[in-house]
């Protein structure tokens, strides 16, 4: 999933951006609430992960904002107030899930992998498709029953291939939910993804490339 990160508390965001990427998720960080719209506007993200508190533009206005656009990214917000009615009021602002500090990181991920679920059109709980099976939670993929380890990026780009059914999917949609806004797009990241891909899941190539659109498994 492509996620946003907005956290003004610079170790939290990060300690929680680095645990999101260990889960094969694209994670963007930003600190203020206006950074954070700026993002969005140029941006899809599948799941928002909110601080409340925020400074430039308070987090609340930027849910009431994303609310108002409409927005198909689903919100995870967080605060320091435990009081129910502090969580209340942030879902009546239009927060998909609340999260109080301190919190565990496997909760935070577990919700966000549930909010990512909602977000995008249902998929079975393992993918499979041409004799490849992948399952999400476990970060496990095989091929005709041989396991096949894969780095994160290659774990990501498989499963958004799979998720895609036997239609082309574009490098730019690839790099759009497998990298952060780092990666460069006029570089040849994707290409070399998928060569490293098609090398670990051996012969017969199973991922194919339609030229001038992308690359699919039929």
């Amino acid at each position: 999933m492509r996620i946003l990160v907005v956290e003004d508390e610079r170790l939290l965001a990060e300690t929680v951006a680095q645990g999101l990427r260990r889960d094969a998720h694209a994670v963007d960080v930003v600190h203020d609430g206006g950074a954070a719209l700026d993002r969005l506007d140029v941006n899809d993200y599948d799941v928002v992960v909110l601080d409340r508190d925020l400074p430039v533009l308070h987090g609340d206005d930027v849910c009431r904002e994303l609310t108002r656009r409409e927005s198909a990214a689903r919100v995870l917000m967080l605060t320091a107030a435990a009081d129910v009615d502090d969580r209340v009021e942030g879902l009546a602002l239009g927060a998909d899930d609340y999260l109080p500090k301190p919190f565990a990181f496997r909760e935070l991920s577990a919700r966000v992998a549930a909010l990512g679920r909602r977000a995008r059109p249902a998929a079975p709980p393992v993918l499979e498709r041409a004799g490849i099976r992948l399952d999400p939670h476990r970060r496990e993929v095989y091929r005709e029953g041989r396991y096949v380890p894969l780095s994160r990026k290659e774990f990501a780009v498989l499963a958004e291939l799979l998720r895609a059914e036997g239609a082309a999917v574009s490098a730019e949609q690839l790099l759009e939910k497998a990298w952060d806004e780092h990666a460069d797009p006029f570089t040849h990241t994707v290409r070399m993804t998928i060569l490293k891909l098609r090398r670990k899941l051996g012969e017969p190539a199973v991922v194919l490339t339609e030229p001038g659109v992308g690359y699919r498994i039929p």
